[in-house]
């Protein structure tokens, strides 16, 4: 029997195909849907890194990425159903165990928040304390998201209750925005780029700034794990492989931002998250830098801190016993950075 050339390239192709192969079938399932809210945020960041650089692909997973306006819709969107993963703020999944129905997060992408309190200079212009928020219209992404247990929290240590204000959805984008600069909302709770647009501007004053991790420190009295990747219970039981391939990915690009300039970066993201001026971009993405995650890891306290948030401004949620080590995991995270030590 002999062979010719054409038999060894096709041998070779085929040999080289086989770990990809094996890959594919370990994985119980390929094609998933990621539901998230608020994709140009520099919150969801790693996300949008490891679409556009392949690394979902590189696992293979075939993902698709649905946005919605805020994370509360997002966590719907599994809820119900239509998504299998969200990529969402790390306090959902203990607001879920407290409803009965676990989630767990198992790649971090933000070590802080991010999350920007400011006041509007146009409707505000003598503001001088939280308190001075009483009877406002405040802006977030989505009634029940991040944003808004952020300003319920500072509101919180400033005597107000959530309904001593109005709150009011903006989206993360250019909506909120135009909110703002038409003095529609008195204040707004958001994220980057948003806050980087509306500050330099001239549109909005800071009055608490959690892209700061010594800031977010000390707002919330320890790490406050912020984005990342978190899926029912059962999701995770059933599919422990794609799981897997999902936190290699994640990993993958939150270590590749950190190697990032601002160059790398606006070369990699969709021109659409610029919202038209590439310098303030660059400027949102230095700012927020220092606040994702290196490793996707969950810190020790994380889970205690983000609950104190939680129950300070939820009498029943303060008095549920919970198990806080049912909320995340770093199981996948620590494989994953044993595959991608360096990305």
């Amino acid at each position: 029997m002999t062979f010719t050339r054409r038999d060894f390239i096709v041998g070779s192709m085929a040999a080289a195909a086989l770990p990809q192969l094996a890959q594919a079938q370990a994985l119980e399932k390929t094609k998933l849907t990621i539901a998230v809210g608020g994709k140009n945020l520099f919150y969801y960041l790693p996300l949008t890194i490891a679409e556009q650089l392949g690394y979902f692909k590189a696992e293979g997973l075939d993902v698709t990425i649905v946005d919605f306006a805020g994370g509360s819709r997002a966590l719907q969107a599994v809820v119900g159903g239509s998504a299998d993963v969200v990529s969402g703020a790390f306090e959902h999944t203990i607001n879920m165990q407290f409803k009965g129905q676990p989630m767990r997060a198992f790649v971090l992408q933000g070590a802080a928040p991010q999350i920007v309190l400011g006041v509007n200079p146009k409707t505000l212009p003598n503001f001088k304390s939280v308190a001075d928020l009483k009877g406002k219209k405040i802006g977030v992404t989505a009634p029940g998201s991040s944003t808004n247990v952020l300003a319920n929290f500072v509101l919180a240590k400033a005597g107000l209750k959530p309904s001593d204000v109005s709150f009011v959805g903006v989206g993360a984008g250019s909506g909120a925005v135009a909110a703002m600069r038409a003095g529609q909302i008195d204040a707004m709770s958001n994220l980057d780029p948003v806050i980087t647009l509306l500050t330099r501007s001239g549109d909005m004053r800071i009055v608490t700034d959690t892209r700061n991790m010594a800031e977010a420190e000390k707002v919330f009295g320890g790490p406050m794990p912020a984005g990342c990747l978190y899926a029912p219970q059962p999701f995770l039981d059933k599919h422990p492989h794609t799981a897997q391939a999902l936190a290699n990915a994640m990993v993958r690009a939150n270590k590749w931002i950190q190697q990032a300039g601002g160059g790398d970066i606006i070369k990699a993201v969709p021109e659409s998250y610029l919202l038209g001026d590439r310098a303030v971009y660059i400027d949102g993405f230095l700012a927020a830098k220092q606040a994702m995650s290196v490793d996707g890891s969950f810190p020790a306290k994380g889970a205690e801190t983000a609950f104190r948030a939680l129950a300070s401004v939820d009498d029943k949620l303060a008095a549920a016993k919970l198990n806080l080590n049912a909320v995340y995991t770093n199981d996948f995270v620590k494989k994953a950075n044993a595959k991608y030590p360096r990305g």
